[in-house]
Parts: C-alpha cells; structure tokens; sequence
C-alpha cells in the first residue's frame, strides 16, 4: 500500500511537535538524513533551535519514518535526546512519533521525486531483504 504524505500533513505534523517541545530546552536539532533533514530544519524555524551535524547530548533527533529502529538505535544511548518521527511503523517506546503507520505501507513525502516510487520502495526492500 503506497499513502501520499502532504505539504499541509506535514506542516501540521511540524506545529504538533512544537507543542510538545515547545518549552523544552536543546542543545540544537539533528535531522537523520536524508528522510530527517526537511523536518529538522522546519522545527528549527520554529523552535528557534539550532541545527547541528552531529547529535549531541540534550538535542532533538528528528526522521521521517521508524520502521526498523536500525537508524534511530544508533543515537539511543545520548544523553538527554528527545527522539520524534512523523511515522512510526511499531508502537514507540523510547522514540514520539506524530502517526501510527502499517508496516506494509509506503510513504511518499512531498519533497520525493514521485516518478521513482516503486525503484526507491524496491531498493529499500532489497537492502533491508524485506521480501
């Protein structure tokens, strides 16, 4: 199943996780990249955080999607993170996420190149061996 992510979703995605962070303090904003990088630098206008290369004790670590924890499990251990995705694939734990999703479902976000769809769900299938 492929769902189509959109510029007002993910603009209402931002401000709900202003709100929650809104009176918290970091050290500045890690996004994942690639799939984190848009979301970060959104909540960094809007939280007035700093975006920083590296995570770093106290920061909020931002990416798109949980599906694995393969990415999101190497920053676990830092001291202070806040962790939030705009989708999670399981029931966080240790990570906010703004939505639920399937576990079969695609995303498309609207900053990706719609015409490679099915070559990017495929790749990322083939390399995660998801069959």
């Amino acid at each position: 199943m492929i769902s189509y992510f959109t510029w007002t979703e993910f603009d209402n995605s931002v401000e709900h996780i202003t709100n929650k962070c809104k009176f918290l303090d970091f050290s500045g904003i890690y996004g994942v990249p690639r799939g984190g990088l848009c979301l970060a630098v959104a909540l960094s206008h809007k939280l007035n955080i700093n975006l920083i290369s590296e995570p770093k004790k106290n920061s909020l670590i931002v990416d798109d999607v949980y599906e694995t924890g393969i990415t999101l499990n190497n920053f676990k251990d830092i001291d202070g993170a806040t962790f939030f995705v705009l989708f999670s694939k399981i029931k966080p734990t240790w990570w906010n996420s703004v939505y639920l999703s399937e576990e079969k479902e695609w995303i498309v976000f609207p900053w990706e190149n719609t015409l490679n769809i099915q070559k990017d769900r495929k790749d990322y299938i083939n390399k995660r061996g998801l069959s």
